[in-house]
């Protein structure tokens, strides 16, 4: 049995007393914890490998992985040199540092579908650069947009209702996911004025069972858009080098002619890009888009790092073969002590879900009653292996999940 800890520390607790003085709510977005527990801490202070550490010195194995952006494990030694070795130089400098060249060849060399890339600084930046982009090439202004996809924090795409009005969003036409009859009709409805179609990967919506994608809805929006000259942009931010180095599209055959990377493509540090080919190169050339950080140098040199280390080969098997593991032994927990669940998605970005939970009461139990017990993961967003979980860290992770099922009664 492992053992329980308090849900919360006490530096825990008095630091959340002192970011409701300062902070709205006492933090925002999806670092505020008390969204989805009551239980999980909301500040980190350190992480190693695949493991973190709380401001109360517990340690937690770590199934988020920085909700995300960390590949390769925190710390990994390669980037953190990389990191080290930039700062040696400067980040934030006059001009962009020649790393920004190198790693830009290496993203021509590694995707498919690239002929040039651009930096940013966060997914945002990057879907934002992507649309504008396309409204440029086109002319046109409509843009088709999955129902309940997410795909940035700012107005023209924010699924939160407070402080965006109807006219930042009016040029966006929904269609359902992995159904190309709506997808179609939505672009009827953009008529002659649609710039490009917007699509995830894979469906990873919160608060629902994650959908892989149907190959043959893949094509026929790639088809979509070059029968109505639109251009396909396909936001790669949450699952791009996880899924596959070329773009999760790739192994379908599918192509986009923009994609937007963030999260991994750095190890954690704060970079986005954007990729796409050669006839909207001079698109990408026309707009305006800048940020005082978007070069800054020592992002980009993770990011060759990052790339680098992954281009050996062995990252993106290790993850499928440790989520997979992962995967077999919580179904085989959960039959054994009588829950029905469900896992989806990718084994290297689960979900888990309980069986007619309504309001995700029973799953963020579990959630809890695993982060006692030393695990960190989400009721109701998907997980995020890195190359960092080994063999052994999964089977940590399932004695102690395995106690979290046999908590739930």
């Amino acid at each position: 049995m492992t053992a329980v800890t308090p849900a919360l520390g006490e530096h825990e607790l008095a630091l959340h007393d002192r970011a409701r003085a300062v902070i709205p709510g006492g933090m925002y977005g999806h670092m505020a914890v008390t969204s989805f527990s009551a239980a999980h801490p909301q500040f980190i202070v350190s992480g190693d490998g695949c493991r973190v550490t709380d401001a109360d010195g517990r340690e937690y194995l770590d199934l988020m992985s920085g909700w995300g952006p960390v590949v390769l494990g925190h710390r990994h030694p390669g980037v953190t040199a990389a990191v080290i070795d930039q700062l040696g130089h400067g980040d934030c400098l006059d001009g962009a540092s020649p790393v920004a060249v190198d790693f830009a060849e290496l993203l021509v060399d590694t995707v498919p579908s690239a002929d040039w890339a651009m930096f940013c600084k966060n997914g945002t930046d990057a879907t934002t650069t992507c649309v504008t982009t396309a409204r440029a090439a086109t002319g046109k202004r409509k843009v088709l947009v999955a129902r309940g996809a997410y795909h940035g924090a700012v107005p023209w795409c924010s699924l939160r209702g407070a402080g965006v009005t109807d006219e930042d969003q009016a040029h966006l036409v929904h269609y359902d996911y992995n159904d190309l009859s709506s997808a179609e009709a939505a672009a009827a409805e953009a008529g002659d004025d649609l710039a490009a179609i917007l699509v995830c990967p894979m469906r990873h919506d919160v608060k629902r069972d994650q959908e892989l994608v149907d190959p043959a809805f893949a094509r026929g929006l790639r088809a979509l858009a070059d029968r109505t000259g639109s251009v396909l942009i396909v936001d790669d931010v949450r699952c791009g080098f996880r899924l596959d180095l070329g773009g999760s599209w790739e192994p379908l055959g599918v192509r986009p002619d923009l994609t937007a990377w963030s999260k991994a493509i750095a190890n954690g540090q704060a970079l986005g890009a954007v990729t796409g080919i050669e006839a909207l190169r001079d698109a990408a050339r026309s707009i305006y888009v800048t940020g005082s950080f978007w070069y800054a140098a020592v992002p980009l040199a993770a990011g060759l790092a990052t790339l680098t280390e992954l281009r050996k080969g062995r990252a993106l098997p290790d993850m499928v073969r440790t989520g997979q593991r992962l995967r077999d032994g919580l179904a085989q927990q959960a039959v054994a002590h009588g829950f029905e669940i469900r896992q989806t998605g990718p084994v290297q970005m689960p979900m888990l879900s309980f069986a007619g939970d309504e309001g995700f009461r029973l799953v963020t139990a579990w959630a809890e009653a695993a982060g006692e017990r030393g695990v960190y993961l989400h009721p109701w967003h998907n997980w995020f292996l890195s190359a960092a979980h080994t063999d052994a860290d999964i089977d940590d992770i399932l004695d102690r999940t395995n106690d979290a099922f046999a908590a739930l009664g």
